[in-house]
């Protein structure tokens, strides 16, 4: 674990994964900038009394004005890392989820406010997070036979939404790293997590398939593989994580 401090951006962490995340990089004594449409989520776990590292700003995923204002460090340069880990809520009724194009968008947003503040002269390349889901990959199965069906058509269009987001990124030059998790549950798991890489260009370099993984393991994965020990093997790569 490095002793170097870092500021980390956080979209969509007033719950599931993103909260994970949130909760143990801001533990480290990391500095950490949340974007929260309703922060008295984050107040209520983190009293600002108690949490000096930690900044929420009020604000939408897909307004860049508001996500601009995320991304800058106290000396004004870009942040370290961005995690980002925006979604809908699913509605079964329809299959679909309630904003079908959330990924997409929060991406799109992203990459604009990051264009504009390096307009502005605001320097740095942070390293870029993404929570995405199995299933979509352009390498072949990664999720059990079983689960093919529910994947393919109950989970059609949020699948849709999480490709483009992932091709944005892919495509934008920026550091990341595509966290692909299996079905996500709730709650703590003392289960070992199993992870396979894929290259978006090259393909897949190790296998991983399952059916589950919880929302608190993968957050915690993601924060402290990716930021506080910093995996290289991970970087402009996607990682497939289930148990």
């Amino acid at each position: 674990m490095s002793s170097q401090t870092m500021t980390i951006a956080f979209l969509g962490a007033s719950s599931g994964v993103g909260l994970a995340a949130l909760k143990h990089i801001q533990a480290a004594g990391h500095q950490c900038i949340a974007l929260c449409r309703y922060p008295e989520k984050l107040t209520a776990i983190f009293p600002p009394e108690s949490s000096p590292n930690l900044q929420i700003v009020q604000g939408n995923a897909k307004d860049v004005t508001a996500v601009a204002r995320c991304l800058k460090t106290k000396d004004g340069k870009l942040v370290d890392g961005i995690i980002s880990t925006v979604g809908g809520k699913p509605i079964l009724t329809k299959l679909t989820i309630d904003d079908p194009e959330v990924c997409r968008l929060a991406m799109f947003t992203l990459m604009e406010a990051l264009a504009t503040l390096r307009k502005e002269g605001v320097t740095g390349k942070p390293y870029i997070a993404v929570c995405s889901t199995t299933g979509i990959s352009h390498f072949g199965r990664d999720v059990p036979c079983l689960l093919v069906p529910l994947y393919h058509v109950g989970l059609k269009v949020p699948h849709e939404d999480k490709k483009i987001m992932e091709d944005t990124l892919i495509e934008s030059g920026e550091d990341f790293t595509i966290v692909r998790a299996s079905l996500l549950t709730s709650g703590d798991s003392e289960t070992p997590i199993r992870v396979g890489i894929e290259d978006p260009k090259a393909g897949r370099e190790s296998e991983a398939i399952g059916y589950t993984i919880s929302r608190e393991d993968t957050g915690k994965w993601i924060a402290e593989r990716l930021f506080l020990q910093r995996e290289e093997k991970y970087r402009n790569k996607i990682a497939m994580v289930t148990y």
